[in-house]
C-alpha cells in the first residue's frame, strides 16, 4: 500500500495542484507554523474533554441523587438493595445511551456531507444546551428527556475528531493523534470531579450541569474563528484509491448500500460493540462502585477517580504511538495497528481479579482501583488503534459514516451491558469483570477474521 504521506480531505485533489498550492507546506498549514495540525488535535482534545466532563456528572453527583424523593432512594436499605433507585438510574443511563447510538447513525452520514467544521460546530451546540437543561428537570421523566437530547448532540464528537484526523494527518500519525485528543476524556476526570465537588457544595446539583454546559459555548466561539477549511489539504492518492476501489469519485459521499457491502464495517462496528461498553461501566458506575463497596462518597474517591484517568491518559497516548512506532520501523499499517490492539487486549485481562481485592483488602481500595486504571490505560489505547481502522480501510468521505455506524453498535452494546450491570453488579460483581475481561480478545479475533488485512479497502462482506 502506498505510504499516507499527506492530510487528508474530502475532495480527490492532487496536492499541487491544489488552489493553495505553493501557500501551505507539506503539513497543511501555512509557512512559518508546521504545526497547525497539531492546534488542531489541541482543539479535539478540548471537546472531547468537554464531551466526557458533560456526560460524566451524572454519575459524580449520583450520590446527592439519594436525596431526591423522586429517584426513589429508600434510607431504610442498604446500598446493595436499593433497587428502584437503581432501576431508575440506570434507565437514566440507557435513555443517553439509546439516542447517542441512535444519533451515531445519523451523526457520521450528516459530518460527512456538511463537512468537519460545520457539523462539529452543530453537534457542541446541541450538546452544550442539553447538559444545561438537566438543571431545569424535577423527575425522573425529566432526567430521561435530557439524558436523551445530550446522548443526541453529543453523537457527533467522535465521528467530527476521527474525521478530522484523517484531514490533518499521515496514516502513521493518526492512532497518535486520535490517543491524544482521546485523552480528553481523562482529563475530564481530573476537572469534573472537583468543578462538581465546588459547585455543588456552593449551589447544589443543577450547578454541576450549568458549568459544565457553559464550556462547549466557549469552544464553540474558538471553533467558529479557526479557519479549518481554508487551512486543510485535499485527499492523498491512497484516499483516492480507496474511493476508487468502492465506485466512487474522491469527493463523493459512499452510499450505505457499498459500505454495507464491505467487511471492514462489520469488523470495526463489532469491537466496537463488545468493548465501548466496558469504558461506559467505568464512567458510570466507578464512583457508585467505590461508594457501596468501600464507603467512599465523591469527595474521598476524589484521588482514586483522578488516579485511573491519569493512567488512562498515559494508556491512550502510549497505546495510539504503539502501531505508529511499530510502523516507522518498516512494518505494516496493518501489523502495526493489530500488534497495538492485541498489547491492549491482553493488558485488560487483569481486571477479572477486582472482585477478589475486594474480599482480600476489604478497608483499602487502592489495588482494586490500581487494577481498573490499568484496564482503563488499555481500553484507551484499544479504542486509540480501532478508531484509526476506518481510515486504513475506507476514503474520508465515508470515514465519519462508518466512525458513527460502529458507534451506534458501540451504544447500542453500551446500554445492553448496563442492564446487565443494573440488575447483577452489586450481587454478582465476577460475572460483571469477567465480561469486561474477555472482551477486547473477543473482538481481537473477531476482527482478524473479518479483516485479515488492514490497509486495503476491505473486501465484501
Amino acid at each position: 500500500m502506498p505510504n499516507d504521506i499527506g492530510l487528508l480531505g474530502g475532495t480527490a485533489t492532487d496536492p499541487a495542484t491544489s488552489p493553495f498550492a505553493g501557500q501551505f507546506d507539506a503539513f497543511g498549514a501555512a509557512p512559518g507554523d508546521p504545526n497547525v495540525r497539531w492546534f488542531v488535535c489541541g482543539l479535539l482534545f478540548f471537546a472531547t474533554t468537554i464531551n466526557y466532563m458533560d456526560r460524566s456528572v451524572l454519575s459524580l453527583i449520583e450520590p446527592l441523587l439519594h436525596g431526591l424523593k423522586f429517584m426513589g432512594w429508600d434510607p431504610r436499605l442498604d446500598a446493595a438493595h436499593q433497587a428502584v433507585f437503581n432501576n431508575n438510574y440506570g434507565d437514566i443511563v440507557i435513555c443517553f445511551q439509546i439516542t447517542y447510538g441512535l444519533g451515531l447513525l445519523t451523526a457520521g452520514r450528516v459530518i460527512d456531507r456538511v463537512g468537519t467544521k460545520i457539523g462539529y460546530a452543530l453537534a457542541i451546540t446541541v450538546w452544550a444546551l442539553s447538559s444545561m437543561s438537566h438543571a431545569l428537570v424535577r423527575s425522573v421523566i425529566g432526567f430521561c428527556v435530557a439524558r436523551a437530547l445530550l446522548g443526541l448532540g453529543e453523537s457527533g464528537n467522535f465521528p467530527a475528531a476521527i474525521k478530522a484526523t484523517t484531514e490533518w494527518f499521515p496514516s502513521e500519525e493518526r492512532a497518535l493523534a486520535t490517543g491524544l485528543f482521546n485523552s480528553g476524556s481523562n482529563a475530564s476526570a481530573f476537572i469534573a470531579p472537583a468543578l462538581v465537588a465546588a459547585v455543588t457544595l456552593r449551589w447544589g446539583w443543577q450547578a454541576a450541569f450549568l458549568a459544565t454546559g457553559s464550556m462547549g459555548a466557549l469552544w464553540l466561539v474558538v471553533w467558529l474563528i479557526f479557519p479549518y477549511n481554508r487551512l486543510r489539504r485535499g485527499a492523498t492518492q491512497t484516499q483516492v484509491n480507496f474511493a476508487a476501489n468502492l465506485g466512487t469519485a474522491g469527493a463523493e459521499t459512499v452510499s450505505y448500500g457499498k459500505l454495507f457491502r464491505q467487511r471492514g464495517l462489520y469488523a470495526f462496528s463489532l469491537a466496537k460493540g463488545f468493548t465501548d461498553p466496558i469504558w461506559w461501566f467505568y464512567l458510570f458506575y466507578l464512583p457508585k462502585f467505590l461508594n457501596e463497596n468501600y464507603g467512599l462518597s465523591l469527595a474521598h474517591a476524589y484521588w482514586q477517580i483522578v488516579c485511573v484517568y491519569a493512567v488512562s491518559s498515559v494508556g491512550s497516548i502510549a497505546g495510539g504511538g504503539l502501531s505508529g512506532w511499530r510502523m516507522n520501523r518498516g512494518h505494516s499499517v496493518n501489523s502495526g495497528r493489530k500488534f497495538a490492539l492485541l498489547v491492549c487486549a491482553l493488558a485488560v485481562t487483569p481486571i477479572v481479579f477486582v472482585p477478589q481485592f475486594g474480599h482480600l483488602f476489604p478497608h483499602n481500595s487502592w489495588p482494586a482501583v490500581l487494577l481498573i486504571a490499568l484496564a482503563a490505560a488499555a481500553h484507551q489505547g484499544w479504542s486509540a488503534n480501532l478508531f484509526s481502522t476506518p481510515t486504513d480501510m475506507f476514503p474520508s468521505t465515508a470515514v465519519s459514516t462508518v466512525v458513527g455506524i460502529g458507534g451506534a453498535v458501540g451504544a447500542a452494546g453500551g446500554a445492553t451491558f448496563t442492564w446487565i450491570v443494573k440488575h447483577f453488579f452489586s450481587l454478582h460483581p465476577l460475572l460483571i469483570f469477567a465480561l469486561a475481561a474477555s472482551a477486547y480478545l473477543v473482538s481481537f479475533g473477531v476482527f482478524q477474521v473479518l479483516v485479515p488485512r488492514l490497509g486495503v479497502t476491505s473486501k465484501p462482506a
